[in-house]
């Protein structure tokens, strides 16, 4: 009966797409020095989530579709401006940035998943 609840599918997928973040950073960093690498970027989270007018509706693509953020991101080569002469786009300084919002998406999760569960188990006692 709860296990299919809206809330705690976003809270995960929310972790994932960080935890993706996380790792195309990580992949930056470690490639920071390699000639001719074009840094990558993931969607931001935001963006990938359906948006409604309504706060109450949800956005449907078929009828028998009714549901949360299914993905975790898609990964881009960003287009940078600036690389260095050996054509590398990695930019240390955003990288720290990215890592660090990876972080404040992760933790964000994970309050949205404890405060859920704790709405849950109280709302389970009072029966």
């Amino acid at each position: 009966m709860f296990q299919n609840l809206d809330l705690f599918k976003t809270a995960i997928s929310m972790a994932r797409h960080s935890g993706l973040k996380q790792a195309i950073t990580s992949q930056n960093v470690a490639n920071a020095d390699t000639p001719g690498y074009r840094a990558k970027s993931v969607t931001p989270f935001e963006d990938l989530v359906p948006r409604t007018t309504d706060a109450f509706t949800l956005r449907t693509t078929r009828p028998s579709h009714v549901g949360p953020y299914t993905q975790f991101g898609h990964v881009t080569a960003e287009a940078r401006t600036q690389s260095d002469p050996n054509g590398n786009s990695v930019n240390l300084e955003t990288e720290i940035l990215n890592s660090v919002d990876a972080k404040r998406g992760h933790d964000r999760a994970l309050a949205i998943y404890r405060a859920s569960l704790g709405i849950l188990r109280s709302a389970l006692s009072k029966q």
